[in-house]
């Protein structure tokens, strides 16, 4: 079985920071740009999940760097959203994304010795399953 080298997991690493970065900016942009009725509720929404965002790119620019390696400054592309539904799908898919690499981080790190970045992945996968569950919950019966 081969074992994940140093080299592959700060790759790995900065493509979760490209995308927390990327969650940034979307919670950015949408607490902005949200219309309608649910506007007060969603821009509170959104700008706790960014702050929440920049919390973990920073664990991961500062794991990255502790590895010998170099953050990116590149963000992940934002999917583009007009509507208050069409936001809440950009970040409930991202947030399932997430998850699904932060999962596979975990077992990266594992295999790399590196026991200290699986807790602090089980944390941030914590969290981002929290943020999932509540996008989810607000998207049930949400209008069109």
């Amino acid at each position: 079985m081969r074992m994940t080298t140093k080299q592959e997991l700060i790759d790995g690493l900065n493509q979760d920071l490209a995308h927390e970065y990327q969650a940034v900016i979307a919670y950015t942009v949408y607490a902005a740009e949200v219309a309608g009725p649910f506007r007060p509720a969603l821009r509170d929404f959104f700008l706790a999940e960014a702050a929440d965002e920049l919390k973990h790119a920073q664990v991961l620019a500062d794991k990255i760097s502790a590895l010998g390696g170099v953050p990116t400054a590149e963000p992940a592309p934002v999917a583009k959203a007009t509507t208050p539904r069409a936001m809440l799908e950009a970040v409930l898919a991202a947030e399932t994304e997430t998850i699904e690499r932060y999962t596979r981080r975990m077992a990266q790190a594992e295999e790399a010795g590196e026991l200290a970045l699986v807790a602090q992945l089980h944390d941030m996968i914590v969290d981002e399953t929290h943020h999932k569950e509540e996008v989810a919950k607000l998207l049930e019966g949400f209008p069109e």
